[in-house]
């Protein structure tokens, strides 16, 4: 077997297209967009290039075929945000086979070590962790947009190679093209949080698209800073320019805003499944294939939709606002019939408080991820993120 270095259009052609030949139509795995997973490795596009670094590979047999590929990455930011300097592999795509997987991994963690890393989380993004995240373990069923999908063999070979896990994520399901839809309980508390005075609760209006992105990031800083250890601040622009990429596919009404008092303290974003679409293209958004997304897009052809990201400020935590975005969410599926179900992903097994909402909702576990960490040093103890989190409180 030889690894080589992806530093040319052939290389790069044979990345994109490895997972193409290695999965089954028959299988749930659905092709990202080509253009989106070169943005990844683009320095133009990809701004955690500005404190970091990204390389990739694929490995060929003996015979000269590709069998496998995997990336290598790090950004200064993040990979000072853990206990130690933690970098990241993803991408990671391989046939059945062990010593394939390893000599990728020891390639991949070699290039992290010679850039000072001591760590690593696998398999994760080079960027933000809602999309391309985690090993796919449990719940091999249709692929959400921006939700990996893996061989069911690829967690014997993290695991086998000394990963261990870091943390989980479970995505929970809920089939909203029922009539009773939203739980009586759940109405309740909504509608005596929603009397309050000084609270509004908006969608987001695309006109005021500026205004929308410096609230949700303000509203994400302020959220997560004290929920996560690692947390690194989002930069408005990258959201900015994920929205207007994303624009024509969206649904305003789908994109959830709470305001005390002028002030933005809680939002919810809510994204169409953009894979029952892009499906059909096989990576490849053409002309004819622009077409296509507009022709499925008036027709109603996206029926499912996925929790993407959510925040409320500290101070407003435990009130009960999440009830009402939700109440005002699920009046929009009963007005918009074709929307049948509600993907909420990902919520990490550090976070119970979510994770009692959504089944207080009655939605349903149907899939799990995990995020692995690999230390350098073998002798050094391995900490959980929950209990890097307990540590940290009680510090």
């Amino acid at each position: 077997m030889q690894i080589v270095e992806v530093s040319d259009s052939k290389g790069v052609k044979e990345f994109l297209d490895f997972p193409k030949r290695l999965y089954s139509r028959k299988e749930a795995w659905v092709c990202p967009l080509d253009k989106e997973i070169e943005s990844i490795f683009s320095p133009e596009k990809n701004k955690s290039f500005v404190n970091g670094e990204a390389i990739r590979w694929i490995l060929k047999s003996s015979e000269g075929k590709t069998i496998g590929r995997i990336a290598a990455f790090y950004d200064m930011v993040k990979a000072r945000a853990a206990k130690q300097l933690t970098g990241g592999i993803g991408f990671f795509e391989v046939i059945d086979n062990r010593d394939a997987a390893f000599l990728m991994f020891d390639t991949a963690i070699e290039w992290l070590r010679s850039k000072d890393m001591l760590a690593v989380d696998a398999p994760v993004n080079f960027g933000e962790n809602e999309n391309h995240w985690g090993l796919l373990v449990e719940g091999f069923t249709h692929q959400g947009y921006g939700m990996p999908y893996h061989k069911p063999y690829y967690r014997k070979f993290f695991e086998d190679y000394g990963f261990r896990n870091y943390y989980e994520q479970y995505s929970y399901h809920k089939d909203v093209g029922a009539v009773h839809i939203f739980p009586e309980r759940f109405a309740r508390i909504a509608d005596r949080v929603e009397a309050r005075p000084g609270y509004v609760y908006e969608h987001a209006d695309f006109i005021k698209v500026d205004k929308y992105v410096n609230d949700l990031v303000e509203v994400y800083n302020s959220a997560w800073t004290s929920l996560k250890i690692d947390f690194v601040p989002l930069d408005p622009e990258i959201i900015k320019e994920s929205f207007m990429e994303a624009k024509f596919l969206l649904d305003e009404d789908l994109l959830w805003f709470v305001y005390f008092e002028g002030k933005p303290i809680a939002f919810f974003m809510i994204f169409p499944d953009f894979n029952q679409i892009f499906r059909h293209f096989r990576g490849k958004l053409t002309a004819w294939n622009k077409l296509r997304i507009a022709f499925y897009h008036k027709t109603n052809t996206i029926t499912r939709v996925r929790a993407l990201a959510a925040g409320i400020h500290p101070q407003f935590r435990n009130i009960g606002v999440e009830t009402v975005y939700f109440k005002k969410l699920f009046e929009v599926f009963r007005r918009k019939t074709f929307y049948k179900e509600l993907e909420l992903s990902w919520v990490g097994d550090y976070n119970p408080k979510m994770e009692s909402i959504y089944k207080a909702l009655g939605a349903e576990k149907a899939k799990t991820h995990i995020t692995y960490r690999y230390l350098f040093d073998r002798e050094a103890p391995f900490v959980r993120y929950k209990d890097e989190e307990a540590e940290t409180t009680e510090d």
